[in-house]
């Protein structure tokens, strides 16, 4: 990758291995990682809410259950962009977003104004955190 001067990434340099599609190639090669990404000539904006645990502990204080609110249940993030066949349905159903979970389109959705609530994450770190295994 190539970044400016205050480090920000402006260009990502690639090789494109068409046998490598799907995970494998078939010398045996195994790919690290897999790019995705939208056109941002056709892609449509979006607000994206990812709900995340709601409390810091897994048996919150009874009478006392908001000093164990997690701060970082709900983050949202307002400039994301989309591929356009969500904005083109007009069903109120979800997917999956590439490796981040399943979401859900939220009644506050409007025309020209998408919104999705993540239901189900893929990536649990509330569970490695509880074993000890990172997070």
């Amino acid at each position: 990758m190539v970044k400016n001067d205050a480090g920000e990434v402006v260009e990502l340099r690639c090789s494109y291995d068409p046998a490598t599609r799907g995970g494998n190639a078939p010398d045996g090669r195994k790919v690290q990682a897999t790019l995705h990404w939208v056109s941002a000539a056709d892609a449509v904006p979006a607000e994206v809410r990812l709900y995340n645990q709601l409390f810091t502990t897994p048996e919150p204080n009874a009478t006392d259950f908001v000093a164990d609110l997690n701060p970082g249940s709900l983050e949202v993030l307002t400039d994301c962009r989309l591929e356009p066949a969500p904005g083109r349905s007009k069903c109120r159903g979800g997917g999956a977003i590439e490796r981040q979970g399943y979401f859900f389109r939220d009644p506050d959705s409007a025309p020209g104004r998408l919104v999705y609530n993540r239901t189900v994450g893929l990536r649990d770190t509330w569970a490695k955190m509880q074993t000890g295994t990172g997070g």
